[in-house]
């Protein structure tokens, strides 16, 4: 008999790879979408009806914050896990409509968590950001940790997220692995990300806009190689240790929930204006920048420490930048007709 997931997102940028990759490992998924307008709702129907020629997959058209939506869903399907990737993003977005955040990340969750409490599964993974780190300026970041200085509405909303889930895994015993992505990229990516906008306007000739003149670095982390983690972290179930002592140091098991956070980064940082040569390179055109200042909410760098992930699941994330970007632009032109 297959295993059962219920892939919030799964018409999303990552909730998409991730589908694929377990529909070929013989999973049946239930994916559930809102496919809402924040970008080209054409791309996540496209996403979405590629997913659907799959016999294995299921797909239901409704918003996560749906009240009983989830938990009817769970009631009536018992998945074995649950991954929960929906959720409205950009830090930017956050400034100017933090209503959707209330709305899709901790009232969509709220429904989530309840939901599990009803029906529980095996095991719950939540998707969290490299964002909640803020204001941190030790590096690498590491889940231990504190994090509390939060630059964005959208990424204090996943840090809510985060001690949401704790208080049900400890209440109510639900296993739950939060996940911090590192600035995630590749083919099927969101229109509104970086590598998105420098090789549409590089192709178009249109000029870029570079954030802090240039002075920013980023942890990227390919898709592939962030759906593998995700694939091995789901047999990684967390479990309530019954002596908090004997806690691996550097593991951020809670020591009274079956509860923990793990980065999933590169884990080496490269500067924008590196990147920004692996973006002309791939497409044989030189930029036109336009210098910005720091934009509001944003930060200069990320770097992920990814010690605890390789320690988990004996893997880390390896795919090379350049190799990376050129595989974007190779889909993009290919999607496009570029």
């Amino acid at each position: 008999m297959s295993r059962c997931l219920l892939l919030t997102g799964s018409a999303g940028f990552i909730g998409f790879h991730l589908a694929r990759r377990l529909l070929d490992d013989g999973w049946r998924v239930i994916g559930l979408d809102s496919l809402n307008d924040y970008y080209d709702v054409s791309l996540k129907e496209h996403r979405r009806d590629i997913l659907t020629r799959s016999p294995g997959f299921g797909f239901i058209h409704d918003k996560v914050e749906t009240p009983g939506l989830l938990r009817d869903l769970m009631a009536a399907e018992r998945p074995d896990t649950v991954v929960h990737l929906a959720a409205q993003a950009g830090v930017r977005h956050s400034i100017e409509s933090p209503r959707d955040y209330v709305e899709a990340n901790l009232i969509g969750t709220y429904e989530l968590l309840e939901a599990a409490r009803a029906t529980p599964p095996q095991h719950m993974l939540l998707a969290s950001t490299s964002s909640v780190y803020g204001a941190n300026t030790r590096m690498p970041y590491r889940e231990t940790d504190k994090a509390d200085t939060q630059m964005s509405f959208y990424a204090a909303t996943k840090k809510a997220v985060e001690a949401m889930s704790h208080s049900y895994a400890h209440l109510y015993g639900l296993p739950t692995t939060m996940f911090r992505f590192f600035t995630v990229y590749g083919p099927w990516g969101r229109p509104d990300m970086a590598l998105f906008k420098f090789t549409r306007n590089i192709l178009q000739g249109a000029p870029i806009d570079v954030y802090n003149n240039g002075e920013m670095k980023r942890d990227f982390t390919y898709v592939d190689d962030l759906v593998e983690a995700i694939r091995r972290l789901i047999e990684v179930v967390p479990m309530r240790p019954a002596d908090p002592e004997e806690i691996t140091p550097g593991d951020s098991l809670s020591p009274v929930a079956p509860w923990r956070v793990v980065n999933i980064g590169n884990g080496a940082p490269v500067a924008l204006m590196d990147f920004i040569r692996a973006v002309e390179a791939a497409t044989g055109r030189e930029a036109l920048l336009n210098m910005m200042p720091m934009q509001a909410g944003d930060v200069p760098a990320t770097w992920a420490d990814r010690t605890l992930l390789e320690r988990l699941t004996g893997s880390r994330p390896t795919t090379d930048v350049a190799d990376g970007v050129a595989r974007f632009v190779e889909w993009y032109r290919a999607y496009y007709r570029v």
